[in-house]
């Protein structure tokens, strides 16, 4: 009996010295632990094949295309390349390679929505300034439009960068047809008394050069007839 219970003890012992020495295995920064053992991680742009063993080390591949590892690892996989679609509305900015993820940016007329580690994952379409309003900040990559209202006497169709003062037609020495919005400029013509006048003398005019040409001809007849007696 005596022996029986100094070996349970023994391997109580050896049971308890195994776990503890399995919660204090530490190992360096470059190295991952499996089991009981601190394996090599594997470069930046490759991945685990097989973990190391007491006799053998680690064995490592590359990123396959479209998939990376931006740092050392102990992964048996590499993540997947981020895709800059237009469905996101974004644009490549930098390819992705086997160490390093895609970074994505908005495309023209847009600006990012969701910012993140490899740029931008969404956009959006800048705002539309409406009629009777002006673009007072222009929209960037990570920022929208910025519109703003009109005052009276000027404006915009929603594409100027200002609002514009309402044509004078006064000092055009024109009438105005129709007043200015702040959305549309003030319509101008002609003054009615101007036109009356040239439309007169235009009419005069013609009715002078027909009498002028009936006289020339009564007289190159009357000379005919002149002669002829």
């Amino acid at each position: 009996m005596t022996f029986r219970r100094r070996l349970t003890a023994a391997s109580l012992l050896i049971l308890v010295m195994k776990v503890f020495s399995g919660q204090t295995l530490t190992c360096h920064k470059e190295q991952y632990q499996t089991g009981n053992l601190c394996c090599s991680m594997c470069d930046a742009g490759s991945r685990v094949q097989t973990d190391c063993t007491e006799s053998r080390n680690t064995s490592c591949v590359p990123c396959l295309e479209g998939t990376y590892n931006n740092q050392p690892t102990g992964l048996k996989y590499c993540f997947s390349c981020s895709h800059c679609g237009a469905d996101h509305s974004l644009k490549i900015k930098t390819s992705c390679t086997t160490t390093s993820d895609a970074v994505c940016e908005p495309q023209e007329g847009f600006y990012c929505v969701e910012p993140s580690d490899n740029g931008c994952e969404s956009a959006e379409k800048h705002r539309r300034c409406e009629p009777g309003q002006y673009i007072s900040q222009k929209g960037t990559a990570s920022t929208d439009s910025v519109c703003s209202d009109c005052s009276d006497g000027s404006f915009s169709d929603g594409t100027f960068p200002s609002c514009r003062p309402h044509t004078q037609c006064e000092t055009k020495n024109l009438q105005l047809l129709k007043p200015g919005t702040t959305s549309t400029d003030a319509e101008c013509g002609e003054h009615s008394s101007r036109t009356k006048i040239i439309t007169t003398i235009t009419v005069m005019s013609i009715l002078l050069l027909f009498a002028v040409i009936a006289c020339v001809i009564y007289y190159v007849r009357r000379k005919k007839r002149t002669l002829t007696l």
